[in-house]
């Protein structure tokens, strides 16, 4: 019997149905399944069909392992895939969710916060491009991005993966798709996946719906708002990734009206599937199914069928997945799971697969390893930081604006925390999860730049911490100081206060009381400014976490281009505020207020 499935010649409806019909019941759950690298071996993907294997955010083959090194790894679990009885490719995804952030070498671009500042949709779908590619070369076919979260409060541990917390400032960044996956051709059958060829990834809409918008912006916290406030601000963003033909999306952790999105039946099936009519597959999030279980104790087998009757398609059940299988076997063979909805969900995967051209190019490219990290991705990711700075003030000095910075000076000095750490400046997702201190990639810290920048007579003095002695013995013409946040990821982000961390007012105040400075403020989201603190300071610059291109922000405050960026968020003017309705009352005014951003 000729394999219609293999011929990339017949239309991919005809080769899903004729593929469905020839998988077994264990078959099609093993596509449903998708395992972490750690627990992947011969038995789970050959004979049990295993559709996808991640890496969990710092699970690499090894410490600074580079694209070269991924793509080993990612054949090798990719030929034992095509051994298999139907030889069904693997689908193998990573968080890359501002550049290949997990691989060392990669272009590291500004999280989405910074994006979200440029307004610029362009140059968003470059990026999604250009990662595309570092993403392919690296053997890896998907990736859990973009975040399309609309934001409504800061002390959220996701803040920065957000883009605005405007919905329509979101809306125009989800571009990225198209960057991501390729233009959709006019005509385009609405809902289905589509990705371009070769050097496109399978994107992720994530986490659907409302996980921007918890109570207190508690992470997986509980969104509390009538249908139609959800549907206009937090599902609008998602209507536009579908248009652009978005292959999977992401349910959240969290909950809506106390209902947990993992098992709500009414907003994957009933809204997203058959209203929006989406076509791709819907994912759960990492142990999503765990999740449901607590904190009731629910058992897992409850669990299972709760999420996947609620319309969830693959499972990122990541380690205990033998369990995960038979537990759903058994449910399909009571009928708690029927098989239509099986055969539903394995037709969405399958759909998917066969878009992504998985059957015809499963093994990685090499000759792609020469975008990795390559000059045009920098000079992009430089770009894009120019863009996303704000300067949110630039007082008078001698008469005159104190930025832009004279390069010709005599003696500056560079201090603070974030001034020469490149793995603050890129933040959380970069090598690890929670991302980490120090020279963690290549790239380019704030103090390389400075000193690149500067003429050959001006003596750079750097300081992480500078001392009074230092200080009142020089004297400088001028100094940066560069402090923020430490990087985080999640729960672990969650901040009730928005104090600056990491000794950032003392640093700040003790340069400031004797040198004109420039404050560099490296950070995920808005941070508690005080007025005595602002009235210190010459020139404050947002550059939220801009990545492993340091020379952008340079670029602009030394004057080779102007300040673009606007605030993509309010910035609140204490905490208390935001607990407060947004009733435009003299109480809630905002410190900066969304869109603002001063210019030479």
């Amino acid at each position: 019997m000729a394999c219609v499935y293999k011929n990339p010649n017949v239309p991919i409806e005809v080769r899903v149905k004729d593929l469905l019909s020839r998988m077994t019941l264990r078959e099609k759950i093993g596509q449903m399944t998708q395992i972490e690298r750690t627990v992947a071996n011969d038995y789970a993907i050959r004979d049990l069909s295993i559709g996808s294997i991640l890496s969990s955010g710092g699970s690499s083959p090894f410490e600074n392992a580079q694209s070269s090194d991924w793509a080993d790894m990612v054949d090798g679990f990719q030929k034992l895939a095509l051994q298999s009885r139907l030889g069904i490719p693997l689908l193998y995804g990573i968080d890359a969710v501002h550049g290949n952030n997990s691989v060392y070498g990669a272009t590291v671009f500004p999280h989405n916060v910074g994006l979200g500042a440029t307004r610029d949709s362009d140059l968003v779908r470059r990026i999604g491009a250009a990662t595309a590619l570092e993403v392919k070369a690296s053997g890896i076919h998907y990736s859990f991005a973009p975040c399309v979260a609309v934001l409504k409060d800061p002390r959220w541990g996701r803040c920065y993966e957000c883009y605005s917390e405007d919905t329509e400032i979101v809306r125009k960044m989800t571009s990225i798709v198209s960057g991501l996956q390729g233009q959709p051709p006019e005509g385009h059958k609405h809902g289905y996946p589509f990705v371009a060829g070769k050097n496109n990834v399978v994107a992720c809409a994530k986490h659907f719906v409302g996980d921007g918008g918890t109570h207190k912006g508690v992470n997986e916290g509980n969104t509390i708002i009538p249908y139609e406030d959800l549907e206009q601000i937090h599902m609008a963003p998602y209507l536009d990734c579908i248009s652009q033909g978005v292959s999977t999306i992401m349910v959240s952790y969290s909950s809506w009206n106390g209902r947990k999105l993992h098992a709500d039946h009414f907003l994957i099936t009933e809204i997203l599937k058959d209203k929006l009519g989406f076509k791709g597959f819907v994912i759960s999030d990492w142990e999503g199914l765990d999740r449901l279980c607590q904190p009731h104790g629910s058992d897992y087998r409850s669990c299972i069928s709760s999420a996947v009757n609620a319309g969830i398609d693959m499972v990122m059940v990541a380690l205990r997945y033998k369990l995960f299988i038979e537990e759903l076997t058994s449910l399909v063979k009571t009928g708690e799971v029927p098989l239509s909805r099986i055969d539903d969900a394995v037709e969405r995967i399958l759909r998917v697969k066969f878009a992504a051209g998985l059957f015809e190019f499963p093994i990685s490219d090499r000759s792609l390893l020469d975008t990795v990290g390559s000059k045009p991705h920098r000079d992009l990711a430089r770009e894009a930081v120019q863009k996303s700075l704000v300067l949110l003030k630039n007082g008078k000095y001698h008469n005159k604006p104190f930025l832009p910075l004279n390069k010709t000076a005599k003696r500056i000095l560079v201090a603070g925390t974030h001034a020469d750490d490149l793995g603050y400046q890129c933040g959380g997702w970069t090598k690890t999860w929670y991302g980490m201190s120090g020279r963690i990639t290549v790239g380019t810290t704030i103090l390389d730049a400075v000193k690149a920048t500067v003429g050959a007579e001006t003596e750079v003095i750097y300081e992480k911490y500078p001392s009074k002695g230092t200080i009142e013995r020089n004297e400088f013409a001028f100094a940066i100081v560069a402090v923020g946040e430490a990087p985080y990821a999640e729960t672990l982000g969650d901040n009730s206060e928005l104090r600056m961390p990491l000794n950032g007012t003392d640093i700040i105040s003790l340069v400031a009381e004797r040198i004109p400075t420039v404050v560099i403020l490296i950070s995920g989201r808005p941070l508690l400014l005080e007025a005595w603190l602002l009235e210190k300071i010459d020139a404050l610059v947002a550059a939220w976490l801009p990545g492993s291109e340091g020379e952008g922000i340079t670029d602009v405050i030394f004057g080779s281009h102007d300040f673009k960026g606007k605030l993509p968020v309010n910035w609140f003017r204490r905490v208390e505020q935001l607990d407060q309705p947004s009733d435009g009352v003299n109480s809630c005014e905002p410190l900066f207020p969304l869109g603002f951003g001063l210019t030479y």
